[in-house]
């Protein structure tokens, strides 16, 4: 299935995308798509309703996150070997871990806000990976038991911030709007193999980012068992699971975004996302 919510900010519906491509609401079924909507015996209640039953939304509506009530936002760095070469840093031992704040959630398509003084924001297309039931000291081989499904994350972080001051990445990752989710939450029985997705950005059609999760130096399982050895996972939580090559920092010249500029971005089988670019 595909979940998404829908609707004006803040007062998003949940809803899902029949077999036509509708979007049907589910709001008189489910509350939202939060943490306790996305575990396995709730999704297989709603595999027995006929989705074609149910009431069609306007196409035209404003897209939200397609997961309510976030309680982590956790964030993979330099995982893809490329990626960490192109940046000039050493391809990791373990796996690198930050925080972005919830409250840099939003829409697939909302605005993207360029914060005041950014002098560098940049792009990062992410798999993101939602975690559907608790996941503690869990074993590597059980980890994709306690995946709901998997969305896009645009990781958009501004590189000043994160890399020229002192403290954590925490502040380059966090402003407003830099971390879109969705268009949809792809549940897990329908991506035969989450190290198998194509991965793209363009910013105004020019071609960025080009990758496949395939290379991910640590893949989706290995993650959610290792990042459950440190903290407990709870149902409706979000991995960003780290960025193919292409990012602004690392071009010649540098390149970064600007107010007017539209940034495209998509993972197979999980749909796209469109940004406009405007100053906060």
């Amino acid at each position: 299935m595909r979940l998404l919510r829908v609707g004006p900010l803040g007062r998003e519906r949940p809803a899902v995308l029949d077999a036509n491509g509708a979007i049907r609401d589910v709001s008189d079924l489910i509350d939202d798509w939060d943490g306790p909507a996305l575990a396995d015996e709730v999704l297989k209640q709603l595999r027995r309703v006929d989705i074609s039953s149910l009431p069609k939304m306007d196409p035209a509506s404003r897209i939200g996150p397609c997961v309510a009530g976030v309680g982590k936002f956790i964030c993979i760095g330099l995982n893809y070997a490329d990626h960490a070469e192109e940046t000039g840093a050493d391809v990791p031992a373990e796996p690198v871990i930050f925080f972005k704040a919830t409250s840099a959630i939003c829409g697939p398509n909302d605005k993207l806000e360029i914060p005041r003084r950014s002098e560098k924001t940049d792009w990062e297309v992410e798999l993101g990976v939602v975690i559907g039931k608790e996941a503690k000291y869990i074993a590597e081989e059980d980890a994709l038991e306690c995946v709901a499904g998997y969305c896009i994350i645009h990781d958009v972080s501004e590189r000043a911030f994160q890399l020229e001051g002192t403290g954590q990445w925490v502040k380059g990752k966090s402003a407003d709007t830099f971390g879109p989710i969705g268009p949809w939450l792809v549940t897990r029985d329908e991506v035969d193999d989450p190290q198998a997705l194509q991965m793209w950005l363009d910013v105004n059609g020019v071609a960025m980012q080009r990758g496949a999760t395939s290379t991910m130096v640590f893949g989706v399982s290995h993650l959610v068992s290792y990042l459950s050895q440190y903290m407990s996972l709870q149902p409706g939580d979000i991995i960003s699971t780290g960025t193919p090559p292409g990012v602004g920092l690392s071009k010649s010249p540098q390149r970064f975004l600007r107010a007017g500029d539209i940034v495209t971005l998509g993972i197979s089988g999980l749909g796209e996302q469109r940004q406009v670019c405007v100053d906060a």
